[in-house]
């Protein structure tokens, strides 16, 4: 059985009877899993991948609307941020030694939902870096019947006449010993406690701002910085491998902010185009976090991915009561 975890509910403000759980994954990082049940009778469990930087607590507002949507969510804190073991010495750098070693966490997610026998069938939400692993995952059958995509990481936003440099700083730093080193313009500070609100490429909601430098502020332990040039080049080989594969013949919902400057927003409309049935909706005045923006996009963007699960769930007979979990944990 999972160890129980750590969950900072006073500054998650997630719904009622969530847990938090220790997993080791296969090549032995200790990384941590929460879950919020569903309220009522689950139609199903969403499987959560955040993005780079982020952490279980950071989603307690989405789902306090997908449980009571009737979804049970599931959620990872990645090897390297939240409380998850980080693999470098300097904690704070965002660092991994490679990127499909993501994909033992996504394993160890799932031993987890098994184990608890959490409602199928299982749907994911994916964010920015999240997304990229979360592709990977659908490749390697990550046993989902939807998918929605938050400013999913298929691509980096750089300038092009930086592009070349990025590839070769982050291929040489690895041959001389320095990829903990933080990628040049970031820092070892979290962005929302290193940069202001204003012309932040995060969201336009003061209010949700402030509510992630809470959280960092009270629990200054979740919070890491900029990535390491190895954790770049690992990325950069991940999207460009990533590209040259077609897209899954899943239902697919992805969001992506108008006014995005975090990823490349011309490798998701690239790859919706191609995405068989799949539609891409791009949100006039909105940032990189459609999922943490002002109010009335969140409230619309979390409405149409639960409309979305709901037209593709299986058919009734998987649905348990949500309370079983809670009395499982």
């Amino acid at each position: 059985m999972a160890a129980a975890a750590p969950l900072y509910t006073d500054v998650a403000e997630g719904p009622e009877g969530g847990a938090a759980y220790w997993l080791t994954t296969m090549d032995g990082v200790r990384v941590r899993a929460g879950i919020w049940p569903a309220a009522g009778t689950a139609k199903g469990t969403i499987l959560l991948f955040p993005g780079r930087t982020e952490y279980i607590e950071k989603y307690g507002r989405t789902a306090c609307d997908l449980t009571a949507a009737g979804y049970t969510v599931l959620v990872m804190d990645w090897r390297g941020q939240g409380l998850a073991d980080r693999m470098h010495p300097d904690e704070k750098a965002g660092h991994v030694e490679k990127f499909r070693d993501y994909q033992h966490d996504v394993a160890a997610m799932m031993d987890l939902a098994r184990e608890l026998e959490l409602p199928e069938p299982f749907h994911l939400i994916a964010h920015s870096m999240g997304g990229c692993i979360g592709l990977r995952a659908l490749y390697e059958g990550l046993p989902v019947s939807s998918v929605a995509f938050s400013g999913p990481m298929w691509g980096i936003s750089i300038s092009a006449p930086v592009r070349p440099a990025a590839w070769v700083l982050g291929w040489g730093s690895g041959k001389l010993g320095l990829g903990g080193t933080y990628a040049p313009g970031t820092k070892p500070q979290a962005y929302v406690i290193a940069e202001p609100f204003e012309n932040n490429q995060l969201t336009t909601s003061p209010e949700m701002f402030h509510h992630l430098q809470r959280q960092i502020g009270r629990y200054p332990e979740l919070g890491i910085g900029g990535p390491s040039l190895t954790w770049l080049h690992e990325a950069l080989l991940e999207c460009r491998g990533l590209a040259r594969m077609p897209s899954p013949d899943l239902p697919c919902r992805t969001f992506v902010g108008a006014c995005e400057r975090i990823v490349d927003i011309g490798r998701i409309r690239e790859r919706m185009d191609k995405w068989p049935g799949g539609k891409l909706d791009v949100i006039e005045g909105a940032e990189h976090e459609v999922l943490m923006e002002i109010k009335s996009v969140r409230d619309w963007v979390t409405s149409e991915i639960i409309a979305h699960f709901d037209a593709h769930g299986r058919a009734s007979g998987t649905a348990v009561p949500g309370g079983a979990i809670a009395q499982r944990a």
